[in-house]
């Protein structure tokens, strides 16, 4: 039945006269009963509205009225006509597209007042997934289901309708989307080393497919569990634990010797640095991508066999391009091996491979690439014994390592050894 414009305003302004009755209503007076089936009447009115309007909408969109008046599309015009936010103007002409074109079941249902808009909206992007073949029974079916849930329950199960209304051609889909998720995982992996800018630090950043981060996971899970050892609490926050978990995980690869070579070189950290600054520890070293390094981080490196330091003296000429005699390597290190067993701090249960040899008198002030100055120490422990009032000697009664703590943890200073490898 094609109604006159006539018709159409006349019932407006009855809708509008009843609507000043309601507002003059003391509904202060009403009892809860009537308060209820008031708000319950009028939020069905409201939904039939707004499906009205929708079909407003759609017309005027179809009219290109929007372009008529200058505005570059119907959303845009909805915004500035009555003051919306664009999200809202968008979902209201992408809704009303929907209702006239695909969803006659979601219509009928809100003009009648038995589903809302924000429901509506969720049937409709859910059944827009489906080959048009399926599309009656999965509307049908939501809409149903719109009676006893709401438009979040509505979206979960609109993610699942295609595999209730369809499984076969469901599973055919899904191992084809998560398939072609999978290749633009792979696609699109990348990783960054970015410098800050006087921060003296580097911003790591980056993308993994799930295989490469399940690769990472396991490789760093077990070195970023908390450790306490000798007394103190790790006091590293669980992200400093994974950075040096990755680290180590870098260094185990270095010292394994089967990385391919870069440049016809094993894989190595070259540090440059003058003499004096690494015997004093004043002044700083320099990386070979021109990087500024820290005099004391320069003598740990040192340490490593990994590290291939280029020693300057005063007049910069190279005094020391990694020698050979300073490295803790081949019967050496197989020697600390049997004999510290692991990372000799006590407490710690860093197997050998995840071990530095570390000179307890540097070579740089020098001390002697030999057994009697040398100690096997896990990452974290290299750190410390570099970085703060720990010492480390060999006691000359029975050859073994021991550490020395600082003041604030035993005042007494007692030495400590590893009771965790060397259990006898």
């Amino acid at each position: 039945m094609v109604r006159s414009v006539a018709f159409v305003d006349e019932s407006l302004t009855v809708l509008e006269e009843a609507l000043d009755e309601c507002r003059a209503s003391s509904v202060w007076a009403w009892p809860d009963t009537t308060l209820v089936d008031a708000l319950d009447c009028l939020q069905a009115h409201i939904q039939g509205a707004i499906e009205f309007q929708l079909r407003l909408i759609r017309e005027v969109d179809g009219r290109a009225v929007a372009a008529g008046q200058g505005a570059k599309s119907t959303a845009d015009w909805l915004r500035d006509r009555y003051r919306i936010k664009k999200e809202t103007a968008s979902q209201l002409v992408r809704l009303a597209a929907a209702l006239d074109r695909d969803l006659p079941a979601t219509g009928h249902a809100l003009a009648n007042g038995d589903i809302n808009v924000e429901q509506a909206d969720e049937i409709a992007k859910a059944v827009a997934t489906l080959p048009a073949e399926h599309r009656v029974v999965a509307e049908k079916r939501l809409v149903d289901d719109a009676d006893t849930f709401g438009p979040i329950q509505l979206r979960v199960l609109g993610k699942r309708i295609f595999e209730n209304v369809a499984p076969e051609e469901a599973a055919a889909r899904i191992r084809a989307e998560f398939e072609r998720a999978e290749e633009r995982a792979i696609l699109g992996r990348d990783l960054r080393l970015s410098e800050v800018p006087g921060e003296n630090r580097v911003r790591l950043t980056g993308w993994l497919d799930r295989e490469s981060a399940a690769h990472l996971r396991a490789a760093t899970d077990p070195l970023s569990a908390p450790r306490s050892s000798a007394g103190e609490p790790d006091v590293r926050t669980p992200g400093q634990r994974r950075v040096d978990a990755l680290v180590e995980v870098c260094r185990i690869a270095m010292a394994c010797r089967e990385l391919p070579d870069n440049g016809g070189d094993r894989p190595q950290i070259v540090v440059t640095v003058d003499y004096d600054v690494l015997r004093d520890q004043l002044g700083m070293a320099t990386l070979d991508d021109g990087s500024p390094l820290s005099a004391t981080a320069a003598r740990r490196l040192a340490c490593d066999a990994a590290l291939l330091p280029a020693v300057l003296g005063t007049a910069g000429q190279v005094l020391d391009v990694g020698r050979e005699n300073r490295l803790i390597k081949g019967p050496l290190r197989r020697a600390l091996v049997v004999r510290d067993r692991g990372c000799a701090f006590p407490g710690c249960d860093r197997p050998p491979r995840w071990a530095d040899g570390h000179h307890i008198v540097h070579w740089a002030d020098g001390g002697t690439t030999s057994l009697d100055n040398a100690v096997l120490l896990c990452g974290r422990h290299h750190r410390l014994i570099h970085h703060s009032p720990w010492q480390v000697r060999i006691n000359p009664a029975d050859g073994l390592p021991e550490f020395t703590p600082p003041t604030y943890i035993d005042p007494a200073q007692k030495p400590q050894r590893n009771r965790y490898h060397r259990r006898e």
